[in-house]
């Protein structure tokens, strides 16, 4: 139990304890080192001399002595500035002992996403290098997520840290100037950031909350940083109305719970209202995007009072015009379920049939999941037996996984 409880700990603080160690030593691969040995050092010490009161804090002191060590052995020719040799010199910290948490941490992880997000890098490059160190997740879940093999992702992430070193991509948040240019990957990035939260493509809870946490956080800031931006506060509207809904999203063994059997007693009003006047000064300036369509979809299921009154119809339209923007099948997908609950549900399935035809979603569990839904209210029960087979052939998560048993047993197919 205790060192499932380190773990735990160790995958929540470690991104944010990665950020200022790469802005301490400036190198991605040295302070991944350098925290991995800081996480070893606490799964043999914190059993024998107790938890830390700041695990945090310890993990981060602990890393940065290591990594700067490492650093002065490779390079021992080149002085230390004060800082780093201060670091050198201090002691690992006893777990007893009740550390300062780092001030700027918030800002080292800003930074971090500007430099994940430059130009430089190619878009996958990224989206990958973005998970890895503002999420946490393995190359071996981040290759799932993008299906596909561990060893291309590898080179990915290989490739984006020697184009950093190499182009000498400075750690900082880019100029006034600079902003505009860079929002669109930085957008794009802190959504990735909160969809790992919402819906996890590993672990073993389907949602982390701290992941929401960092996203809404680091859209606030984006916000702050372009006032005036309607996608950005697009992007941010559609995090708060989402967030707002996290405590219905699973039941109590923490599987999924669709949207329509939700109890809406648990969303939050606060941040809901919230989202919604965030979203109206989106919309009051003028500018339309694919973050403002999403959230408008957003706030007409936040404002339903119930399922059988969601407006079905517009929320179709929506889709519609978001496709315009986001041509693709995952937008098709959700396009189509919005349409099939608009006008019926073999219109919808008539889509999703021609999706699965093109090959385009071959692996992505949601598809067969939406089609057995589909087929399960039309009363084709061995179809949607085979549909839900299907999806648990795909399906990667276990919380999805039990949903999907349970939604297939239900059917009385085995």
């Amino acid at each position: 139990m205790l060192r499932r409880a380190i773990e735990q700990i160790v995958r929540r603080e470690g991104p944010r304890v990665l950020a200022g160690l790469i802005r301490a030593l400036g190198d991605f691969d040295l302070a991944e080192e350098a925290l991995q040995g800081a996480c070893t050092r606490a799964l043999e010490v914190w059993p024998a001399r107790g938890m830390p009161e700041k695990p945090g804090a310890w993990l981060a002191t602990v890393a940065r002595r290591r990594g700067v060590d490492e650093l002065r052995r490779r390079r021992p020719d080149v002085a230390l500035d004060g800082a780093l040799a201060e670091v050198l010199a201090s002691p690992e910290p006893d777990p007893s002992a009740v550390l300062p948490e780092r001030d700027g941490l918030g800002d080292e992880r800003l930074r971090l996403l500007f430099v994940c997000c430059h130009p430089a890098l190619a878009p996958a490059a990224r989206t990958a290098l973005a998970l890895r160190t503002l999420c946490g997740l393995t190359t071996q879940e981040i290759s799932r997520a993008y299906l596909e093999p561990e060893a291309t992702t590898a080179q990915r992430l290989v490739r984006a840290k020697r184009k950093i070193a190499e182009a000498g991509i400075p750690f900082e948040v880019p100029s006034p100037e600079q902003l505009p240019e860079r929002l669109t990957g930085v957008l794009e990035v802190v959504y990735l950031v909160f969809n790992e939260g919402f819906s996890a493509t590993e672990g073993e809870a389907w949602i982390r909350p701290e992941l929401c946490a960092e996203a809404i956080r680091l859209g606030w800031l984006v916000v702050e940083l372009l006032p005036g931006t309607a996608e950005a506060e697009g992007l941010l509207a559609l995090m708060l109305l989402h967030d707002a809904r996290r405590a219905a999203r699973t039941s109590k063994d923490g599987t999924p719970v669709p949207l329509e059997e939700q109890d809406r007693r648990l969303w939050q009003r606060e941040g809901i209202d919230e989202g919604l006047a965030v979203l109206d000064r989106a919309i009051a300036r003028g500018a339309p995007g694919p973050y403002q369509l999403q959230a408008a979809i957003a706030a007409l299921h936040a404002k339903s009072p119930g399922p059988e009154r969601t407006d079905w119809r517009q929320i179709s339209a929506l889709y519609g015009a978001l496709l315009r923007y986001l041509p693709g099948p995952i937008v098709e997908l959700n396009a189509a379920a919005a349409l099939a609950m608009a006008e019926g549900p073999e219109r919808g399935l008539a889509w999703m049939e021609r999706l699965s035809a093109s090959g385009a979603l071959d692996g992505y569990h949601l598809l067969p999941a939406a089609q057995a839904d589909l087929l399960r209210r039309l009363g084709r029960l061995g179809e949607a037996a085979a549909a839900y087979r299907q999806a648990l052939e795909w399906v990667r998560h276990p919380a999805e996984r039990t949903f999907l048993e349970r939604r297939l047993a239900a059917l009385g197919e085995r």
